[in-house]
């Protein structure tokens, strides 16, 4: 059946995510939410078993399960999806020196091909509903911190990628934002994990700032994911397009890409994440 509300379905909807947040934050605002993920049992309480809301299990790298979410979607909307927003992503963490291949292979497609797969999707959906497709991508595909060229770039393609369908999508009536998605405290790094640089890795020495980073060094002073959600529902509905910067220094991030000089931008980049100095320290170390 029909449902009379506005529909929207969002991909990695994980308690404590941001993706969860994005999901209690449109269920609050009275829209019927698809909340999807790969264990449905991770979902936030407040969606589990809502008459507002229908919990998907959904592998996005699947094409089969992406088919079949398409489906469930028809039967409950008749045919409408009103907001697609690409949400799931993985990061990953290493120099580009020391970065698995085929870890990097599988970042991209998550990062890049899963978004361009759901919206081929749920076209046809969108289209019949005039909708709006909303990929999550990140301030990393601008600012090259080290340690993070593979996820940056998986999440540069996305820009692009999000950026040219704007184009190819406007005229069928569909809106498209892509989301410049700075620091957010999310439950990504409350699990602490680790990255074990191989014994001829050049950056040995670099093993603490390695730690720091992939235990959410960057989400320092973050908002938390309900303020984010908060405003990007705000800008969805606003009627925005194009690209939309969300989070931690935000306006900030985006003046500096924009008029910082190279060498400028530089040392803003080696002031979040000082690279040079501690790879100094750590020359100065095997010396002693």
């Amino acid at each position: 059946m029909a449902s009379p509300r506005k529909t929207v379905l969002i991909t990695g909807c994980t308690a404590g995510g941001i993706g969860g947040a994005l999901a209690e934050t449109f269920h609050e605002k009275g829209y019927y939410v698809f909340a999807t993920l790969r264990d449905p049992s991770k979902v936030p309480s407040a969606l589990s078993g809502s008459a507002s809301a229908t919990v998907l299990k959904l592998d996005v790298l699947s094409s089969e399960s992406i088919a079949a979410a398409v489906e469930d979607v028809k039967r409950e909307t008749g045919g409408k999806l009103d907001i697609l927003i690409n949400n799931s992503g993985r990061g990953t963490m290493a120099p580009a020196l020391d970065a698995s291949i085929e870890d990097g292979k599988k970042t991209f497609d998550l990062n890049y091909w899963a978004p361009l797969a759901m919206l081929q999707a749920f076209a046809p959906l969108l289209i019949k509903a005039k909708g709006c497709v909303v990929n999550n991508a990140s301030a990393s595909a601008y600012a090259p911190f080290p340690f993070t060229s593979v996820y940056a770039s998986s999440k540069a393609a996305l820009v692009a990628g999000s950026e040219t369908w704007r184009h190819e999508l406007r005229p069928l009536g569909v809106r498209t934002i892509t989301l410049i998605t700075t620091g957010v405290k999310s439950n990504a790094f409350v699990e602490p994990k680790t990255f074990e640089f191989p014994d001829n890795s050049p950056y040995r020495g670099l093993q603490d700032l390695a730690r720091d980073l992939n235990n959410g060094m960057l989400q320092d002073g973050a908002m938390n994911t309900r303020q984010y959600a908060a405003k990007v529902v705000r800008t969805i509905e606003s009627g925005a397009v194009g690209q939309v910067w969300v989070g931690k220094d935000a306006f900030a991030a985006r003046l500096g890409w924009w008029l910082s000089p190279q060498w400028v931008f530089d040392m803003i980049v080696e002031s979040v994440v000082p690279f040079s100095r501690e790879m100094a320290k750590a020359a100065k170390g095997k010396q002693a």
